[in-house]
C-alpha cells in the first residue's frame, strides 16, 4: 500500500524536524518534503502532489492562510491542515474560509498531531482540544450576549444527521451512500439546513459545528 505523503510548511528549522520525527514514527507515512516559507509551501504541494499538508500561519514570503488557500484551489483533493500558535478565532476562521481541513496549536500533544493528520487524510476535520474549547466558549457568550435563540434546534433528525456528516468532510456522493438516499436529496437537505442556520458557506457549517461540540 502507498504510503501517505505529506508535505510540512514552517519557517523553524527544529519545528520542521521535529514534526517530522513524530510524522514519520509512523510506518505509512512520509515526508516528502520541508518548505520554510510559504511561497517554496505552494511550489511543492504544486510538483509533488502530498495528500496531505501542515502549514504553518506564520511564515514569510506568503504566509499560512493564503498558501492554504493557493493549494486547495491548484491541488485537488488534498488536505491541509493549519499549526499555529494562534488560537483566537479570528484565525481559526480565516484558515477555515482558506479551505483548511483542520486547526492544530503548536503545543499540542504529539498524539493531536497523529489523530489530526489521519482524521485530515480520512477527509474529515480536526481541531485541537483548545481550539474547539476557545470556539464553544466564545459561541456561548456570543449568545448569551445578544439573547440570541441557537437555530440548531429547528434542524429535524435527519437534518442533524446530514449536518454531522457535512461537518466531518464527507461529499455529497458519500452522504448518500451512508443514509440510502440520492446525492440529490442530500444536497436538498443540505440547502435546508444552511438556510435554517442562516449561513452560506461550509466553512461557517464546520465552524458552527465545532462550537456545538458535534465535532472536534
Amino acid at each position: 500500500m502507498a504510503k501517505l505523503r505529506i508535505l510540512i510548511g514552517d519557517d523553524h528549522t527544529l519545528m520542521r524536524q521535529g514534526l517530522r520525527k513524530i510524522l514519520e514514527e509512523h510506518a505509512d507515512w512520509d515526508v516528502i518534503a520541508e518548505a520554510g516559507d510559504g511561497r517554496q509551501a505552494v511550489k511543492d504541494a504544486l510538483a509533488l502532489q502530498p495528500e496531505i499538508a501542515i502549514l504553518d500561519i506564520g511564515m514569510p514570503l506568503l504566509n499560512g492562510i493564503d498558501a492554504t488557500r493557493q493549494i486547495v484551489r491548484r491541488v485537488p483533493g488534498i488536505g491541509v491542515l493549519i499549526l499555529s500558535m494562534h488560537g483566537d478565532e479570528a484565525y481559526i476562521t480565516q484558515a477555515l474560509q482558506a479551505g483548511a481541513k483542520g486547526y492544530l496549536l503548536k503545543d499540542s500533544a504529539d498524539t493531536d498531531l497523529l489523530r489530526a493528520v489521519e482524521a485530515v487524510a480520512a477527509g474529515k476535520s480536526f481541531f485541537s482540544p483548545a481550539v474547539a474549547s476557545v470556539m464553544r466558549d466564545d459561541f456561548v457568550r456570543h449568545l448569551a450576549d445578544k439573547g440570541i435563540v441557537d437555530r440548531f434546534e429547528s434542524l429535524s433528525e435527519r437534518e442533524r444527521e446530514i449536518f454531522q456528516l457535512v461537518a466531518e468532510g464527507h461529499s455529497n456522493k458519500e452522504i448518500a451512500e451512508l443514509l440510502s438516499v440520492s446525492p440529490a436529496t442530500v444536497e436538498t437537505h443540505r440547502a435546508h439546513i444552511l438556510h435554517k442556520l442562516d449561513m452560506h458557506s461550509t466553512a461557517e457549517l464546520v465552524r458552527y459545528a465545532v462550537r456545538r461540540g458535534v465535532i472536534s
